[in-house]
């Protein structure tokens, strides 16, 4: 089976490569604990392999045997646009490895969607003045959900797409849209990524889900990472936890790995150190 790199050097010598093709992986995270790092890494990693491959394999290295690149890479957002992206991705990552990636990475801002039935200015998220008469009447506009279902369905297949972030949609919960409508969009996206044959990656708020909903949220993901603050006398350390991961959790079990410590430099997010801390 194809394995889609997940980006990070480390982790992906560990699980054979990266993801299996065709799965949806949730990243759970607390605050600054790196699920975030690992989505920007992830996106601009895979982007900057077809660009630059000398840029790549200084900050890389070598891609697995079992490694296939996505096509190409989408990150999709219900709040920002590509300003912010890359300005956000700058703080984590060297600046050389962020400007190749821009051109490969497309990016979708969901907020005309997401924010046209709140209070909040148009010109906010539109970036200009609108009236009501450019935007088209509420029933000719697609409700956030419909949007990134099109989406999906035209660029998901033989890709990378990055969603950011599931626990924005919690404050969308309106008449038109429910908690339960959240939970079957990922599993709906389970299904679909299977004949999609790419990776999914969704990141998730740890402090915006309620423990039932974050089990909702696993439970319709093929694979789930969380992102942990570790606490040992006066030191704090990032932690990575692989949970419920069909095709790689047995296989990082039987070396008795489900826990690793973790990084942030200059190529990003990754994993400092594979020894067996279960």
């Amino acid at each position: 089976m194809d394995r889609i790199p997940f980006g990070v050097s480390h982790f992906d010598s560990v699980v054979g490569g990266g993801a299996p093709s065709g799965t949806v992986v949730l990243l759970v995270g607390e605050p600054g604990a790196g699920a975030r790092e690992f989505m920007y890494t992830s996106a601009t990693m895979n982007a900057v392999a077809h660009v630059d491959p000398e840029l790549f394999g200084l900050h890389y290295g070598d891609l697995h045997d079992d490694a296939r690149l996505p096509e190409n890479v989408h990150y999709l957002s219900f709040t920002d646009g590509e300003e912010n992206l890359y300005r956000e991705m700058s703080y984590v990552l060297d600046d050389d490895l962020v400007r190749a990636a821009a051109d490969q990475i497309s990016v979708r801002d969901f907020s005309p969607e997401y924010f046209q039935l709140s209070p909040v200015p148009r010109e906010w998220y539109l970036g200009e003045t609108t009236t009501l008469q450019d935007l088209g009447g509420r029933e000719e506009r697609a409700s956030v959900l419909t949007a990134l279902g099109r989406h999906l369905n035209a660029h998901a297949p033989g890709n990378l797409v990055v969603i950011d972030s599931i626990t924005d949609l919690l404050a969308a919960i309106s008449d038109e849209m429910t908690w339960n409508d959240i939970a079957m969009l990922l599993r709906g996206l389970g299904k679909a990524a299977h004949r999609w044959d790419g990776l999914v990656l969704a990141y998730a708020s740890r402090e915006a889900l309620a423990r039932t909903e974050l089990g909702h949220l696993i439970d319709a993901a093929d694979g789930t990472l969380q992102f942990e603050w570790e606490s040992g006398g006066s030191k704090r350390a990032r932690t990575m936890v692989v949970q419920e991961f069909r095709g790689v959790l047995s296989q990082i079990e039987r070396e008795n790995i489900v826990r690793f410590e973790t990084e942030i430099h200059e190529g990003g997010f990754d994993v400092s150190d594979v020894r067996k801390i279960r």
